[in-house]
């Protein structure tokens, strides 16, 4: 049987999320950013919170309206800084939240690293840069690589665009992005969808996180966001 829970609400499904959690938060800007869940997870009230993510936020809606909300202590991302990207700025700035910036390809591979129970790699991205600086180095067939370690998550919040009632789910196009690492990488993963179909009903050549990586499952109304006038 599926361990997955289909929940009513995204407040029950953030419930019980501690301070101090490491948090992975799907989506690649706005698309295949988890809203709903996030507008819960700052209802709820955790603090003190670690978040992996591709940016740091945009505008004032989804990631970067936690942010505003004072929850996070520090953020891990690829895209700190962009024309939308404010409220990270202003808090890093003030030195309110601390950043690790990490190249994309090694914050996917780091996160993927954590699922498939790698105890760290290397890699030749970032070396001879600061992001090198303090890691451990290595020339392999007269490449130079510095080590990486894995990236686990606490907690996954993520959005596909289905799921079935086992909880196997598919994503929409580009909104699938960190979805499928971060789901393999966290102890308990958090899904938003727009649609819960019968088992059976989806193709299982189009399924791509699996239901054993999969904990919570709520359904939510589509909707289309923008950060136009959100400043």
């Amino acid at each position: 049987m599926s361990r997955t829970r289909h929940l009513e609400s995204c407040d029950e499904a953030v419930a019980g999320i501690e301070d101090g959690s490491t948090v992975l938060v799907g989506g690649f800007g706005l698309a295949g950013m988890p809203f709903d869940l996030i507008d819960a997870l700052i209802r709820q009230g955790a603090t003190d919170l670690t978040i992996v993510a591709n940016n740091a936020g945009n505008a004032e809606v989804g990631l970067a309206a936690l942010l505003k909300a004072g929850r996070v202590r520090k953020i891990l991302c690829s895209f700190p800084r962009q024309v939308d990207s404010w409220v990270f700025d202003g808090l890093y700035r003030a030195g309110r939240i601390e950043l690790e910036v990490v190249p994309q390809g090694n914050l996917a591979e780091r996160m993927r690293a954590a699922g498939a129970g790698i105890g760290a790699f290397f890699c030749p991205t970032a070396v001879g840069t600061p992001l090198a600086e303090g890691k451990e180095e290595r020339v392999i067939d007269g490449r130079r690589y510095i080590l990486e370690y894995p990236i686990k998550g606490d907690y996954a919040l993520i959005s596909a665009h289905r799921a079935d009632e086992l909880g196997n789910l598919v994503y929409r196009k580009t909104a699938r992005n960190f979805g499928p690492v971060m789901a393999t990488a966290a102890t308990t993963t958090i899904v938003q969808v727009n649609e819960v179909v019968p088992t059976g009903s989806l193709d299982p050549e189009s399924i791509v996180t699996p239901s054993i990586y999969v904990d919570r499952v709520v359904q939510v109304e589509a909707r289309h966001y923008t950060v136009e006038g959100a400043r």
